[in-house]
């Protein structure tokens, strides 16, 4: 395998690229996927101002802000001027973005893009120790950062010592970027960045509290587009999109940055909502297209606010399986036939999906145009239909570590093993079973069991603790920790609240267990390693006997 002549001055991005022997299989069996050798993603911002005009909506907040496309250009080159004028930023150099979903985040991204640059999406809810890890493999040389989260990335940055520039934004101060952006004209000629020339870092999850860097060139951020945005989510001009998911899950960044760019949607960007507020603003914005976790859906017929949904024209529901009792209700009381799909970081977006007259309710779907997919057995080998397995896939994107052991074992001969149990029907139908590593993927989110483990260990009062995943209605599955004290430590409602705040400060908040139980010990085997099936077989137990007492 041979790579194109990069444009990137500074090479660390393709210096810690995983050996080729170690790549999965890169299939460009569409011809939308097929891309001229030098291609800089940020161009989709620049081919839509021209095809739809300047003055189009591209951006609207709730709060009445709204970007038009010739605005949202005009920053972004900005950004790029910043970048490269006054920060010395040169092609292949990192830039780490932390920030909620906000106009400026998006100006950003752009921009780091057009200057060649190589964005490092983070979640704003990351604690220091958890970024930490992420500027210790990124290496960025800046990092553009809302002003109200650079608290914790200042910390970082002192305690490696490290040679990044933050630079805030929104606090409006001399040396804010919106300030330093208006001292430029805003006419900025992108760099011609190789198709394969990296133009994203995107983390994973940190389920053994390591977070991998996936690493993405500019033709995967179109790819994702011709896979998925184009042929099953069909976005038109006149729509008003809406995604609970921040950035820095590629599902967002493609429900709210990629595809309705390409497409000259808009984009209403929202930085926090409930599942019932989520509901309200779609009704009060009329968006018409909706991308947010079953869990939201979930609550918001809890809440009976599905009503609130009737003026969508699709939905769509990933971050993890959505039921089928969900799904049929959505679709009674709103019409609404819920686009389900599976995804990875690894990937940068969905795989396996299906719209309209093709979506089979409780089937996930088909592997989406571009895409191939099987079922694997614990040796590699392929099963037939109806028998459950490791899910596969091979398409024009696949997994990329950067600089990581784990590659061998995400890649199995070619095929990206995404850590899930499928089946298949005779039809080609793809049918979800369960998780299988010990990521917990609560609301949405996914969540490291053994990073959340070390969290509640590190309390002076705890001696060990386990943690598992436990089903919930409401959210899918919940952190539920087992926890063994400190002699003399009492085991209380109140010493539970203090672990899950501790926890709270530690990592973020939506990592805490939402149980805490206190137990004398944890279940071993012979060589003393922790049993986490008997905990959670305590759980099943629990479950049946509540089930058949409820009958």
């Amino acid at each position: 395998m041979r790579l194109s002549e990069s444009a990137h001055l500074d090479t660390f991005a393709r210096d810690h690229l995983p050996p080729f022997d170690q790549w999965p299989t890169i299939e460009f069996t569409t011809p939308e996927v097929h891309y001229p050798d030098r291609l800089n993603a940020a161009s989709i911002l620049d081919e839509t101002v021209k095809a739809h005009g300047p003055h189009r909506p591209a951006l609207r907040t709730p709060s009445g802000d709204v970007w038009s496309y010739g605005e949202l250009q005009q920053r972004a080159n900005q950004v790029a001027q910043v970048l490269t004028e006054d920060l010395g930023l040169v092609p292949g150099n990192r830039v780490m973005l932390r920030a909620p979903n906000t106009p400026w985040t998006v100006a950003a991204w752009f921009g780091v893009l057009k200057a060649g640059g190589v964005a490092v999406t983070t979640m704003c809810a990351l604690r220091a120790g958890e970024l930490a890890p992420i500027v210790e493999k990124a290496r960025p040389s800046v990092a553009l950062v809302d002003h109200r989260y650079s608290e914790d990335l200042e910390s970082v940055r002192q305690s490696q010592a490290r040679e990044m520039t933050v630079v805030s934004f929104g606090a409006d101060g001399p040396e804010d970027l919106s300030v330093r952006c208006a001292a430029k004209p805003g006419v900025f000629t992108n760099v011609a960045t190789a198709a394969d020339d990296v133009a994203l870092f995107g983390p994973t999850s940190g389920s053994t509290g390591v977070p991998k860097l996936t690493v993405h060139f500019h033709r995967d951020l179109l790819s994702i587009d011709h896979t998925f945005g184009r042929p099953i989510l069909q976005l038109e001009p006149d729509d008003l999109v809406a995604c609970t998911a921040p950035f820095a899950f590629t599902f967002g960044l493609g429900a709210l940055v990629i595809f309705p760019i390409r497409a000259g949607a808009c984009a209403l960007l929202t930085e926090s909502a409930t599942p019932v507020q989520l509901a309200d603003l779609v009704a009060e914005h009329k968006v018409t297209v909706l991308a947010t976790a079953p869990t939201a859906y979930r609550q918001i017929l809890k809440a009976g606010a599905a009503k609130q949904l009737r003026g969508l024209r699709t939905a769509v529901s990933a971050g993890e399986h959505i039921p089928q009792p969900v799904w049929e209700q959505l679709e009674a009381e709103t019409g609404l036939r819920v686009i389900d799909g599976i995804g990875a970081t690894e990937l940068l977006h969905i795989f396996i999906s299906a719209a309209g007259d093709d979506i089979h309710p409780g089937a996930t779907g088909k592997p989406v145009p571009g895409y191939r997919a099987t079922i694997l057995g614990a040796d590699g080998e392929e099963l037939p239909a109806g028998e459950p397995g490791r899910l596969a896939v091979i398409g024009p994107v696949g997994c990329r570590y950067l600089d990581d052991e784990r590659q061998a074992t995400y890649v199995v001969n070619g095929w990206n093993v995404t850590g899930d149990t499928f089946y298949r029907d005779d039809d080609g139908f793809f049918y979800y079973c369960a998780r299988t590593d010990n990521m917990i993927v609560s609301s949405g989110y996914n969540i490291g069991g053994p990073e959340v483990e070390s969290a509640i260990g590190t309390h002076p009062d705890v001696a060990e603790a386990a943690v598992i995943g436990k089903p919930d209605l409401d959210r899918g599955t919940i952190v539920c920790a087992f926890v063994v004290l400190q002699e003399g430590v009492v085991g209380d409602e109140a010493k539970a609240k203090e672990l899950q705040d501790y926890v709270k400060q530690q990592l973020a908040p939506y990592k805490y267990p939402r149980e805490v139980r206190f137990c004398r010990t944890l279940p071993r085997n012979i060589s003393g390693k922790l049993q986490h099936y008997r905990l959670r077989t305590i759980i099943e137990e629990e479950q049946a006997s509540t089930l058949a007492c409820s009958q």
